[in-house]
């Protein structure tokens, strides 16, 4: 992997972590869109797409899931780079096995992939500390194992983003965002999440 950057957008961010906040009492995941600067050494992550949070690891719904999700975003030259996820219960800081395998099944398509794991403890602390870090851990793949990356490798591209999400949380913004689950259950509803930022 070298000593590759992973940055992450404002508006990819802050959707995850919505997600999350969402389904509290179940794991959710999402795939993330972006591009590679090989020259730059830099995972551009420019937006993210919410999955699931009910049978997160049923392998039909993720293909179908993941052929619309290439497919609409290669007209603007983005492709998957990435996966998130966050744990069911908030105690539970371990990358798991359904972490792993997506992660896996990703690398094989774009090698240098990261895996975002949601950091519960981080997500609590921020409106006390004003931290700017992410309040996620990243992983990246080192030969067929799953290693933490240190914090300095995934970074906010707008330094920000940790202001806004609390602005996002208090005002409940959770609330109006759709996963792909929720759009199997009823096509109206947007897992693009086109609106959620207007």
């Amino acid at each position: 992997m070298g000593d590759l950057i992973y940055e992450i957008g404002q508006n990819a961010y802050i959707k995850l972590v919505l997600h999350a906040l969402k389904h509290k009492e179940s794991s959710v995941n999402g795939v993330l869109v972006g591009r590679f600067d090989g020259g730059k050494g830099v995972v551009e992550i420019v937006d993210a797409v919410p999955l699931f949070h009910s049978n997160i690891g049923l392998l039909p719904a993720l293909e179908i899931a993941l052929m619309q999700i290439e497919e609409h975003y290669a007209s603007q030259g983005l492709s998957l780079v990435g996966y998130f996820h966050a744990n069911e219960r908030s105690d539970d800081n371990d990358l798991g096995n359904v972490a792993k395998n997506i992660g896996d099944h990703l690398c094989r398509y774009f090698p240098q992939a990261g895996v975002l794991l949601l950091d519960n403890s981080k997500l609590e602390a921020l409106p006390k500390v004003k931290d700017r870090s992410p309040v996620m851990q990243l992983y990246s793949k080192n030969g067929s194992t799953w290693k933490v990356e240190e914090s300095n490798r995934l970074v906010l591209k707008e330094p920000s983003a940790n202001i806004i999400l609390l602005d996002y949380v208090s005002t409940q913004k959770w609330e109006d965002i759709a996963d792909f689950d929720d759009h199997l259950d009823d096509i109206n509803k947007d897992w693009l999440n086109t609106y959620l930022f207007k």
